[in-house]
């Protein structure tokens, strides 16, 4: 392991000046100061959340000029413009995927599980690789997301023009980072997709892990509270609505007491399917067959045919007329 330089710490001055220095000599002592992957770790040579998270919002604006940008983009300028935006996100994330590789070997989980990946020889080479794969995969993105867009408008009666989806709608937002994010994942890109995805979670209220695959035209209305798990698979045109839940059952642990990684834990969603507020419907085996509907509230951990409907039996109501105070 490559040690970092240590600095020693001395508190000569007075007070308050002693007791800032004595804290921070204490903190300092907690922090693992050795480059490897720790609960304790000093993360000097992880990538930078804040360079990641300008990235993704440049390849936003990519995927739709003006949406980031403080003034809209004239179409006359769109090609200068894109070469601009594209050439500062390959600036941001070239450092930051050349610190994240390292990962895929020095990680925790290799390290458990003992399967590590071989060292990259030349970090630059494969970064500059990486990139250009994720370059090309940019145009297949805009054209999902141009599918996303109408199926929001198709999908939401509130809608009246595409411009109020393209700059207004969450759920927009967080499909639209979900897919960037998730072109990284497939190129084995460590944290920088799931540093992604969280920080979209902020913003919209929606968690969907940069592994889930999902398919095209699809639509979460109102967004919020939407969780969506690393390996759920979503067929094409699927609509959610807030709170849909597509979770993992309980998981299986390994001889060393950690959860088993590299396993199919979420629910597979096929084509067509709608999911009402607040369902939640959990398991690796789990398959809502195409064109389902499921009902607000559901708790589904069992596969479902193709065309069936999901509800939930409510308890039963009780409405009374309110009792009126007597004058007196």
């Amino acid at each position: 392991m490559k040690k970092l330089n240590k600095s020693p710490l001395t508190c000569t001055a007075g007070a308050p000046e002693a007791e800032i220095c004595e804290t921070a000599r204490k903190l300092a002592a907690l922090f693992n100061r050795v480059e490897v992957d720790a609960p304790d770790a000093l993360l000097t040579h992880c990538p930078a959340p804040k360079n990641v998270v300008d990235a993704l919002r440049v390849l936003l604006d990519v995927m739709f000029p003006g949406k980031i940008s403080a003034t809209p983009v004239e179409g006359a300028e769109l090609g200068v413009f894109l070469i601009r935006r594209l050439s500062e996100a390959w600036r941001l994330l070239h450092r930051e995927i050349r610190r994240a590789l390292p990962y895929r070997w020095i990680g925790e989980a290799a390290r458990v599980e003992g399967a590590r990946p071989p060292r990259i020889d030349n970090l630059d080479r494969e970064t500059d690789r990486i990139l250009k794969a994720f370059l090309d995969t940019l145009p297949g993105v805009r054209q999902l997301l141009v599918a996303d867009v109408k199926a929001a408008y198709d999908g939401d009666p509130a809608a009246l023009t595409f411009a109020e989806v393209l700059l207004a709608y969450p759920g927009l937002l967080a499909i639209a980072a979900h897919r960037l994010a998730h072109e990284l994942y497939r190129l084995r890109v460590p944290i920088i997709p799931r540093i992604m995805s969280e920080w979209i979670h902020t913003k919209t209220g929606t968690d969907i892990h940069p592994g889930a695959r999902i398919g095209r035209s699809f639509f979460i209305d109102h967004a919020t509270g939407v969780v969506i798990g690393e390996t759920t698979e979503i067929g094409d045109r699927v609509k959610l609505y807030q709170g849909v839940t597509l979770g993992a059952r309980s998981f299986a642990l390994g001889l060393d007491g950690t959860p088993v990684k590299h396993v199919k834990r979420h629910p597979t969603v096929r084509d067509d399917v709608i999911v009402y507020a607040h369902a939640t419907i959990l398991g690796g085996e789990t398959v809502i067959g195409a064109r389902s509907v499921v009902g607000s509230n559901v708790f589904l951990m069992e596969s479902v045919p193709p065309d069936s409907v999901v509800s939930s039996i409510h308890p039963e109501l009780s409405i009374r007329e309110k009792r009126r105070a007597k004058k007196t």
